[in-house]
């Protein structure tokens, strides 16, 4: 039985095995017609793209020549109606060396520390991408060395963008590989050392040698030769000037590579090591007014946007923020450089007459000022920014007072954060106080805080009203009724819309310290950033990134960056409306009264910090926002500084001027052809907003105004020994909280 059993086993088995056979050859054939499947769709979404940018990449090069190599392209800007405002031009075709002329530790030091294959490949380096990959998983993600070859680097460098996308990086591999079979490996390294960029508007070594060290490429020493070349990896990093001890260590680097590579001896090396470097005194920059550096600035912003960079503003560490940095710093000086290379026609919104009716407003309400530093740069300073609420673009902006061949570096109006006072109150505090259900009717605290309260501020002139509204408590610019306001959202809720809204400069401390609801931060705000937050609610509540560029097209017409501002809603329609509606009110029986541009709405916030060293008016009309800052540079005490005094004016005689067409007839609001803003009239109630019976944030009270005025004399009396130790502690003293105007 037992035998019988094994033989029939056995043919039982001898049957089964052509069935399994034919089950395993239709899923070969399933998993084969699959796999045919995805390489058509595979070949009609990528290889047909692939295809196309060989394409492209041939045209390209087939119509280079050695000429294409040399030139230089001067991109023009125009203001909004078309006038030609600037021209941006490089110098590269001033140094053109021919190879012979070039300096051979230069070719060595290039060769060592960027592509030591580059004699043997045919413009891509497979080995030395695989390398890079291998390099980049081994260091966690740090990348410590490039995969593009020489020629690669100067496909991207002439002929396309620093874009993050694989197309891009296709594209290159195919003009590389063009340009291999065009030119000698002699001409690409002479085209390449001819067209690096080695930082501070140096293009090519002659240039850099003439700007770095004075003399000419030929006459470099090998350990200048191989200081230079650490540059061009990334010209901000080991920019010369500003990061030597970084150049240097590259430097050393790349000497030491060069000597492992058997390019150099070793006597060689160690001479080159030792010798130290002399540069030459930092040319002066040239100095661009104010529209030209704000147009540099957005139009290089929008090329780094264009070409796949993730700006950020908010950050899990100090090393988070640092590596950012430091790719920031790199996209945008490869960015800034095209712009005077690339023969770009830059569209912006900036208006000549708004413009020169800015400066003019702030030149002549600080004429009085005439104390200058040790650049002869007026010391009492004032900036500000105009933005078209139709557009949400910038108009206007003015980054300090007008004087003739001085203080025209800085644009205080976007690179200079400043402490915004009580003009932060609105956007910070008040809105978002909106947000959770308050009105402009709702009652609020501004009784006298207890010395017991943990973030006791006090009322500028202690001025203490009791039970008051919410739009009563705006007016007249209450600290200690904000300060409860702010307890209850809390500082991560209450920031969180200064980060929708791009505010660059908020530090952690800035979520600590509750002083910042009453403008007390850590680095502060800029004029850009505050009209952009103002013009939030004059659009509303949706934020535009701030920028003046329209658009971008390059040297054929074709365009390249198109509206580049974001939009995103930071608060809601009903929100921005009734904060205008209390901002109106502000301007009619606050601390704004006297701004009201005649016959048009009117809305806007002072600013004060303590001691007086910043001084602040933003505010809009159906047509236009603008924030005006004034103080001074070294940040010392001005006296008679406050946001209702020097910036209240330039604002107001800016904002009379730009309005002249709309104010000279009938009054015109928001329902008559205004700017797509939404500003009720004062008093005006809206959906949530009835200013009786809002009972929101209501605090009870049985102090009569006899009692209020003994507590607030008592309070004074206590409070003001202790006033330095309370300020110290919430941080005022250092970060500027704002008085109440």
């Amino acid at each position: 039985m037992a035998e019988e059993t094994k033989e029939t086993k056995k043919v039982i088995s001898k049957e089964k095995k052509p069935k399994k056979k034919k089950k395993k050859r239709k899923i070969l054939v399933k998993i084969s017609i699959v796999f045919l499947f995805l390489v058509v769709i595979g070949w009609f979404t990528i290889g047909m793209k692939v295809m196309k940018l060989r394409a492209e990449a041939k045209d390209l090069v087939a119509n280079t020549s050695e000429q294409t190599f040399k030139a230089t392209q001067t991109s023009v800007v125009y203001d909004t109606n078309g006038k030609v405002i600037t021209k941006l031009k490089g110098e590269k075709d001033v140094y053109y060396l021919k190879y012979k002329d070039l300096p051979v530790y230069a070719v060595a030091a290039m060769i060592s520390v960027e592509d030591n294959n580059f004699y043997k490949h045919n413009g891509v380096d497979f080995r030395g991408i695989a390398r890079a990959a291998v390099s980049f998983v081994t260091n966690k993600g740090e990348v410590t060395q490039g995969g593009s070859t020489i020629t690669q680097q100067l496909a991207r460098t002439v002929f396309l963008t620093r874009e993050i996308s694989w197309q891009r990086k296709v594209k290159e591999m195919f003009v590389a590989w063009g340009l291999e079979k065009e030119y000698s490996k002699d001409q690409i390294m002479e085209f390449y050392l001819n067209n690096v960029y080695f930082a501070n508007g140096y293009y090519g070594i002659q240039a850099a040698s003439k700007g770095y060290f004075d003399k000419d490429a030929k006459d470099l020493t090998m350990s200048e030769a191989a200081f230079l070349c650490a540059v061009p990896n990334a010209p901000n990093m080991y920019e010369p000037y500003h990061h030597k001890e970084k150049t240097m260590t590259r430097r050393d680097k790349i000497l030491k590579d060069m000597y492992k590579q058997n390019l150099i001896t070793k006597s060689q090396r160690d001479e080159a090591l030792r010798e130290k470097i002399t540069l030459k005194k930092k040319k002066t920059e040239q100095k661009r007014n104010y529209i030209e550096t704000y147009v540099i600035h957005s139009a290089t912003k929008a090329l780094m946007k264009k070409q796949g960079f993730e700006f950020r503003y908010v950050f899990d560490s100090d090393e988070d923020k640092q590596d950012y940095d430091e790719k920031y710093n790199k996209s945008y000086a490869e960015c800034k450089r095209t712009l005077y290379s690339a023969g770009y026609q830059i569209h912006t919104s900036i208006d000549l007459d708004a413009q020169k009716e800015l400066q003019s407003s702030i030149d002549n309400a600080l004429s009085g000022y005439t104390e200058k530093d040790k650049n002869k740069v007026y010391k009492v300073q004032g900036a500000g920014v105009c933005i078209d609420n139709e557009t949400g673009k910038v108009a206007a902006i003015v980054g300090g007072r007008y004087q003739k061949n001085a203080g025209l570096g800085l644009n205080r109006a976007y690179q200079s954060p400043r402490q915004p006072g009580s003009a932060i109150k609105p956007i910070l505090v008040y809105a978002p106080a909106m947000e959770r259900g308050y009105g402009p009717g709702s009652i609020v605290n501004d009784n006298p805080m207890s010395p017991k309260d943990k973030h006791r501020v006090r009322n500028s002139g202690g001025s203490y009203s009791g039970s008051i509204t919410l739009r009563r408590a705006l007016e007249k610019s209450s600290n200690v009724a904000t300060m409860r306001l702010y307890e209850e959202i809390g500082p991560k809720s209450a920031l969180r819309y200064l980060e929708k809204m791009n505010f660059k400069s908020l530090d952690e401390n800035d979520y600590k310290y509750y002083t910042t609801c009453l403008g007390g931060f850590t680095y502060g705000t800029t004029a850009e950033e505050m009209a952009s937050g103002y013009a939030a609610l004059a659009n509303q509540g949706v934020f535009r990134d701030p920028t003046c560029i329209v658009k971008i097209e390059d040297s054929d017409g074709e365009t390249v960056v198109s509206n580049p501002s974001k939009k995103r809603t930071v608060y809601s329609a009903n929100t921005a409306s009734m904060m205008s509606s209390v901002l109106k009110s502000v301007i009619t029986n606050g601390t704004g009264r006297g701004a009201k541009v005649p016959n048009v709405d009117t809305a806007g916030k002072t600013g004060t910090t303590t001691d007086n060293k910043d001084g602040w008016f933003c505010g809009y009309t159906p047509y236009y926002t603008t924030a005006v800052w004034v103080g001074r540079d070294d940040s010392r005490v001005m006296a008679n500084l406050s946001g209702s005094g020097y910036p209240k004016t330039i604002w107001s005689n800016f904002m009379n001027a730009l309005h002249k067409e709309y104010s000279g007839g009938k009054k015109l609001n928001s329902y008559e052809g205004g700017g797509g803003t939404n500003m009720p009239s004062t008093g005006q109630t809206t959906a949530g907003t009835t200013e009786k019976g809002s009972t929101k944030g209501t605090t009870q009270t049985t102090t009569h105004a006899t009692t209020q005025a003994t507590t607030q004399a008592t309070t004074q009396a206590t409070t003001q020994a202790t006033t330095a130790a309370t300020q110290q502690q919430n941080g005022d003293d250092r970060r500027g909280a704002g008085n109440d105007d």
